[in-house]
């Protein structure tokens, strides 16, 4: 890419949980929003089409990979001559269900990323991909993480030395409102959303490119997995961000400032990697609780999966 230089634009949303319909609406006029300013490059966040919760509501929210979030994801990058991408639940082919990245050029192809591994609850509704997020495209090689991959070392592997740009996108959950379980909550509400803040400028720093990253703000209402009766009533955590290749955040939206649009102008041109893959798993430093939490959510998650896949995702 050397050292061209683009206008990007990243995406906050607040979406309706599951309500594929109102949010690919709400979609469709961001994005002409975000191109009205000059972008050259629009990233929706992580699941776009519906957010995510644990609630029934989501087995009603995949769509066929070609379906309505492709058709307009293809719709604008064509009307507008530009590229777009976001991630939302899909089904494929294999009759499995992805969380699938898809990035939309203007002569009608695209590039598509699956999350490797689903987070948490996550795991109810998508298997995990295997493909490197690596996406051929007009603007070059760029790279595709979603939410929890910024925060795995395995990612800054397979991306590192490989791609000149990182986009992607976060649907970001918090602990709930309240919980007798959770004494420590406000610490651990903290952690997770300073981990959140610096997560694009230190994924920046580890690769030597920029990042594009698109969240989103609004609130969520769902269940406990293996809690009956336990609401999780709880908000995304925003952190809307394009960052430069150094780290430096160039522009952000906070999730107190809600559902809105961001543009930066970026410098293509690769910087050196000023900070080291970490050893281990995770890059940044999990609270116990979340590690807890990953384990038995994920296990819970995979059962349920496999017992809705049975009923062929007819209902929750």
């Amino acid at each position: 890419m050397g050292s061209k230089q683009i206008i990007a634009a990243a995406v906050q949303m607040n979406v309706v949980l599951a309500d594929v319909g109102t949010n690919l609406r709400k979609a469709g006029l961001l994005i002409d929003e975000a191109f009205s300013k000059g972008a050259e490059l629009v990233v929706l966040p992580e699941f776009f089409t519906s957010g995510v919760a644990f609630t029934p509501l989501m087995m009603k929210a995949a769509l066929p990979v070609d379906g309505k979030a492709t058709e307009l994801l293809l719709k604008k990058a064509r009307q507008h001559s530009r590229m777009v991408g976001g991630s939302f639940l899909s089904i494929k082919p294999d009759h499995e269900r992805y969380n699938t990245f898809l990035l939309a050029f203007p002569d009608g192809r695209y590039a598509t990323h699956d999350k490797d591994i689903p987070t948490m609850w996550e795991n109810c509704y998508y298997r995990g991909g295997n493909d490197p997020g690596i996406l051929d495209t007009p603007m070059g090689t760029v790279g595709a993480a979603l939410c929890w991959e910024f925060i795995r070392t395995r990612t800054a592997k397979r991306l590192k030395f490989r791609i000149d740009l990182l986009v992607g996108g976060s649907c970001w959950w918090t602990v709930p409102e309240k919980n007798i379980l959770l004494p420590f909550k406000k610490s651990i509400d903290r952690l997770n959303l300073e981990i959140m803040k610096a997560t694009p400028s230190r994924m920046a720093r580890i690769l030597g490119v920029p990042v594009v990253h698109a969240a989103h703000a609004g609130r969520i209402e769902g269940m406990t997995p293996w809690l009956p009766g336990f609401g999780y009533r709880s908000h995304y955590l925003g952190e809307t961000q394009i960052v430069d290749s150094r780290g430096n955040v160039l522009s952000r939206m906070s999730r107190e400032q809600g559902e809105g649009v961001i543009t930066a102008r970026l410098d293509l041109e690769k910087a050196p990697a000023s900070e080291p893959i970490p050893d281990g798993f995770w890059i940044a430093e999990l609270h116990p609780v979340f590690k807890l939490v990953w384990h038995y959510q994920n296990l819970h998650g995979r059962l349920y999966y496999k017992k809705m896949k049975k009923k062929n995702f007819t209902s929750g």
